[in-house]
């Protein structure tokens, strides 16, 4: 709760998802052991998979199909060029080859670190490129935001709003559900992807208000923070030290060629440069849609091209994860001693 104030007061969007994460690290790396239950950390995934379901509407998809080359081209090159980057971590050694990729991943972090684990990947090594990359781009997106157009800060949620009782009871319903079924369906992020299919159909063909107050949301985020940040040890923590300086150059690296793309969106569509830069911005989805909404830009676009790339990561991303990493063996096995 202390780490989580002090990054709520500061502004970094999941305060609470990172806060417990820290504060699970710092208990794990002095030997003592923290286990949250499967049951939890299912339904935590799957309220998750509901919150992402709720960008997932008839707006975004109007959007995406009116301008779909131009959707094409900028997910497209966003994705090469962090599984690229993902693939020279990997053929230099940095990290593994799939944890590698996974952790240069532009899509939403949490959503990210859940599927990577369930492909094989190091998910305390994928947390910490995913998490250091959302910190980043959130600090550059913020800088940019002020240079470009001055906003007024978002107004605070209250944590405790009136709730209408069907939709609220509904959608926690469904996420039970879901992570009740995700036991017997045994494919990869099963507890997050199928609440998050069914919440999306309903959202986009009953209209249907999908509920989910910030203190649910605050417990989801807190169990899945201890879940990630108790599995690093002191010999993991040393390992993160040392490839820190080489994953944030990385970082750096494709938030400079993501705004590199912007400026040519901006140069070919007209769209303005602020749109621009927060539509193709690297990842952390939910921190770019807090700037966005408290800028003058056009948020539709900036949602919809979020939510696009979220959405092909999440179908390709196994597979890149896969060729990244044999490529990186092959380099490596045939590079001379």
């Amino acid at each position: 709760l202390l780490c989580a104030a002090v990054l709520n007061l500061a502004h970094i969007s999941a305060a609470m998802l990172i806060g417990a994460l820290i504060a699970a690290v710092t208990v794990s790396a002095r030997g003592v052991q923290i286990v949250v239950p499967s049951w939890p950390l299912r339904i935590a995934q799957a309220l998750i998979g509901c919150l992402i379901a709720r960008s997932l509407n008839v707006q975004n998809l109007h959007t995406i199909l009116a301008q779909w080359p131009t959707f094409l081209v900028c997910v497209t090159t966003v994705i090469a060029c962090s599984t690229l980057l993902g693939g020279v971590l990997a053929r230099l050694g940095v990290l593994p080859g799939t944890t590698a990729v996974w952790g240069s991943a532009p899509g939403a972090a949490t959503v990210m670190v859940v599927m990577s684990e369930a492909y094989g990947a190091d998910v305390r090594l994928v947390a910490f490129m995913q998490f250091l990359r959302v910190a980043v781009v959130a600090l550059v997106a913020s800088l940019v935001s002020v240079f470009w157009a001055p906003h007024d800060p978002a107004p605070a949620r209250p944590w405790f709003p009136a709730l209408e009782g069907a939709p609220f009871a509904i959608t926690v319903g469904v996420a039970l559900l879901g992570a009740l079924l995700s036991r017997r369906w045994d494919g990869p992020g099963a507890a997050l992807l199928l609440p998050m299919l069914v919440m999306a159909l309903l959202a986009g063909f009953a209209d249907f208000p999908i509920t989910l107050p910030p203190w649910l949301l605050a417990i989801s985020y807190a169990l899945l923070g201890w879940a990630i940040g108790a599995r690093f040890t002191r010999e993991i923590l040393r390992y993160t030290a040392s490839a820190f300086w080489k994953v944030l150059a990385s970082i750096l690296v494709l938030v400079a060629l993501c705004g590199g793309l912007a400026y040519a969106l901006h140069l070919v569509t007209g769209i303005d440069p602020l749109t621009a830069y927060l539509a193709t911005s690297p990842g952390g989805a939910d921190s770019v849609a807090i700037i966005a909404a408290s800028s003058k830009v056009d948020l539709p676009f900036v949602t919809a091209m979020q939510t696009t790339r979220f959405l092909v990561v999440l179908a390709v991303g196994p597979a890149l994860a896969r060729l990244t990493a044999r490529w990186s063996q092959r380099a490596t096995s045939t590079t001379p001693a």
